[in-house]
C-alpha cells in the first residue's frame, strides 16, 4: 500500500468517512522521500523504542515501524484509528494509543510499553499550532528519552534551533538549549503536504543533553527570568525585565553593572552566561 500516492489515500479516507481538520492542524505527508530520511536519522537499533505524536495515515509510523523495535503512537483523533488499522496492519512491533499527548503520563508510558528498549527517541510531525507546548513538555518531563526528531513550522524550527544571544532567539530557545542541542537537518516544501500549508516546514533534532553545563540553584527563576526578558521584545532586556517580573530597577540596573552589560541590550543579544548570571544575581 503506497500511502505517499495522493488516489490511495483519498480512497482510504473517503472509505471511512474522513475529512481533515482545521482545529488540529491536519496535513499529510505524501512526498515519499521525507518520512523515510526522518527515522533514518534517529540511527535506531533493535534496541530502540520510539514514541510518536500523531499517525496522520501512518506514512511516518510505517517508517519507524522499519527501524525501530516498538513504535508506540499517540493519536489525539479517534477518527484515524480505524483508518490506521487499515494502513499499518502489517505493523506487528506497533501500538497505538488514542490520547492527548498533553494529558498522557509519558513516565508510565515508557514504563509500561518500552520498558524493555535501552534507548527511546521521540520522532513526529507536529501540527503547527502545538509545536512549542509539545516540544517543551518533552523537555521539562526530564524524560528517558535521547533525541526529538520533528517536523516543525520552518520559521518555529528556525527559532528553536538558534543560537542564544542572535536576533533569531526568542525565550523558547533559551529552553530548549538548556536542556538539548539542536540542528536543523533538511527542509520540507509545502506541496509535500495533502493539504498544502501555506508555509514551508524543516526537521529539526534536540539531543538531549545527558551532562548539564549550566549550574542553575532555582530553574523556576531562571526561566521566569528569560520569558520576561523576551515579552516585550521592542524594549531593552533592562526595561522588559523590570515591567513584566516586577524587579526594582535599580536592583537590575546593579545586577547588569556587576556582569558588565548595557542598559540597552536587549533580550535577544544577551547569551546562556548571562540569562544565568542574571538570573544568581537577581
Amino acid at each position: 500500500m503506497n500511502l505517499c500516492d495522493i488516489n490511495t489515500v483519498k480512497r482510504i479516507l473517503s472509505k471511512h468517512g474522513f475529512t481533515f481538520s482545521k482545529a488540529l492542524g491536519q496535513n499529510f505527508l505524501i512526498n515519499p522521500d521525507v518520512c523515510p530520511a526522518m527515522a533514518d536519522s534517529l540511527n535506531a537499533d533493535e534496541n530502540t523504542g520510539v514514541i510518536e505524536v500523531g499517525a496522520g495515515v501512518g506514512v511516518l509510523t510505517k517508517e519507524l515501524c522499519r527501524v525501530a523495535k516498538k513504535v508506540v503512537c499517540i493519536e489525539l483523533d479517534t477518527r484515524l484509528m480505524p483508518v490506521l488499522d487499515e494502513t499499518l496492519a502489517d505493523c506487528d512491533n506497533l501500538e497505538i494509543v488514542n490520547a492527548d499527548v498533553m494529558k498522557t503520563d509519558l513516565h508510565r508510558l515508557i514504563e509500561e510499553r518500552l520498558g524493555d528498549c535501552t534507548s527511546i527517541k521521540v520522532c513526529a510531525n507536529l501540527p503547527y499550532y502545538i509545536t512549542s507546548p509539545v516540544i517543551m513538555t518533552l523537555l521539562e518531563s526530564e524524560l528517558p528519552i535521547d533525541e526529538i526528531v520533528v517536523m516543525v513550522q520552518k520559521e518555529a524550527g528556525e527559532r528553536l534551533c538558534a543560537e542564544v544571544g542572535t536576533r533569531e532567539a526568542g525565550a523558547v530557545t533559551v529552553a530548549v538549549n538548556y536542556y538539548a542541542e539542536s540542528e536543523i537537518l533538511f527542509d520540507v516544501l509545502r506541496d509535500c503536504f495533502m493539504p498544502s500549508p501555506k508555509v514551508d516546514s524543516v526537521v529539526i533534532r534536540l539531543k538531549l543533553r545527558k551532562n548539564q553545563p549550566y549550574e542553575i540553584k532555582n530553574k523556576k527563576k531562571f526561566f521566569s527570568l528569560v520569558k520576561c526578558a523576551f515579552n516585550q521584545r521592542r524594549k531593552t532586556a533592562l526595561n522588559s525585565i523590570s515591567n513584566t517580573m516586577g524587579v526594582p530597577k535599580d536592583k537590575l540596573m546593579s545586577a547588569f553593572e556587576e556582569l558588565r552589560l548595557a542598559p540597552t541590550v536587549r533580550a535577544e543579544q544577551l547569551t546562556m552566561d548571562d540569562f544565568v548570571n542574571l538570573s544568581e544575581l537577581i
